[in-house]
């Protein structure tokens, strides 16, 4: 127990939930605190958990001693908590959207690299054994060369009373809210990407915000990509993940994942998405990372390139043209940076 990595909560939403039911069972770090404005909320979960409970992440900060913190509140409220940890040496594990514009992301990974401590962007998928499988097959080249990569995200959710349809606090709609997930399993399979287009679809629920959109993408090797989001219809696909090649494909499924080479029939090599057991393993990694005995999977850098690629995208939205971008391109010589005003994002 005593090698354990001390961690604390900030936020009690329902994302929270699923990070407590995770640290019940795991092997590097044990939950120590919560914090929550809403203090009945922070008690309540607090009190499942058998750890403290504050009204405050700096008032958790000032009487516990933490290794390393979740941050599990909306996106606007990221810079300031993971800023205000990071100064302190505390590791931080910051929910997505990692941020709601590229200036405040850079300023965060900064303070990280100037304090000498571990910034990763939660991003669940990359945890699903399944992926990471696909991931070393694709690599591999038993589908040959990758052509067409598919991601859908689509399911029928009131969003009025939500917070993340609330651009103030979320920054934009379902792109940003789900697409941050996306453009990060796009950019982990696919490697750095070189634009984007994007098309919004019919405002059902009356949002001030996007409620369903389909997102075009090039990665820089020429594959494309094309991503569905939607809160407002349920597409019933059995596969969030679809990647085809020239000698074969690979499906991911919510219950079945399996594949398929020009010289076999469809082999199954998983039984499906398990929420805990990808939020265990994210925990994991990153308590593993700390420690230094594993390599982080998703690094700030990544944290940053994704809000950066979601930038790109409401800019190619309002601007109803292919949008390049910014960091990955920079990465490889091929592009000026992109500059885009925050309060554009809409």
């Amino acid at each position: 127990m005593t090698d354990k990595l001390r961690f604390g909560i900030v936020g009690a939403g329902g994302i929270a939930q699923t990070y407590a039911q995770a640290f019940k069972n795991c092997e590097t770090a044990q939950l120590v605190a919560i914090a929550d404005t809403r203090i009945d909320a922070a008690r309540a979960l607090a009190e499942e958990m058998k750890c403290l409970s504050f009204v405050s992440y700096e008032a958790m900060a000032e009487e516990v001693k933490l290794d390393a913190v979740a941050v599990c509140t909306p996106p606007v409220t990221h810079p300031e908590i993971c800023v205000f940890f990071l100064e302190r040496k505390v590791h931080v594990l910051c929910e997505k959207p990692f941020s709601i514009d590229s200036e405040s992301a850079r300023s965060m990974c900064q303070t990280a690299t100037v304090n000498g401590v571990k910034l990763t962007m939660a991003s669940k998928f990359r945890y699903v054994p399944e992926v990471v499988r696909a991931k070393s097959m694709v690599e591999s080249g038993m589908f040959g060369d990758v052509i067409l990569f598919e991601n859908s995200f689509t399911s029928r959710v009131d969003m009025a009373k939500r917070w993340n349809s609330n651009k103030l606090i979320s920054g934009g709609g379902v792109l940003i809210d789900n697409g941050a997930h996306s453009v990060d399993l796009m950019r982990y399979f696919l490697g750095p990407l070189a634009g984007v287009q994007i098309v919004e679809g019919k405002r059902s629920q009356g949002l001030e915000v996007e409620e369903t959109v389909h997102i075009f993408v090039r990665s820089l090797k020429g594959v494309m990509g094309n991503i569905d989001l939607s809160w407002s219809i349920n597409k019933e696909q059995e596969n969030y993940i679809s990647i085809y090649g020239t000698q074969g494909t690979v499906k991911i499924g919510w219950r079945e994942s399996k594949y398929r080479t020009s010289n076999s029939g469809w082999v199954i090599f998983g039984q499906g998405y398990d929420k805990v057991q990808a939020f265990n393993h994210q925990i994991v990694n990153f308590s593993k990372a700390i420690k230094g005995t594993e390599q982080l999977l998703i690094t700030a850098d990544d944290a940053l390139a994704s809000v950066e690629v979601i930038e790109a995208a409401y800019s190619a939205l309002q601007n109803n043209q292919w949008i390049p971008v910014g960091r990955d391109q920079r990465a490889n010589g091929s592009a000026s940076p992109l500059v885009i005003d925050s309060g554009k994002v809409s």
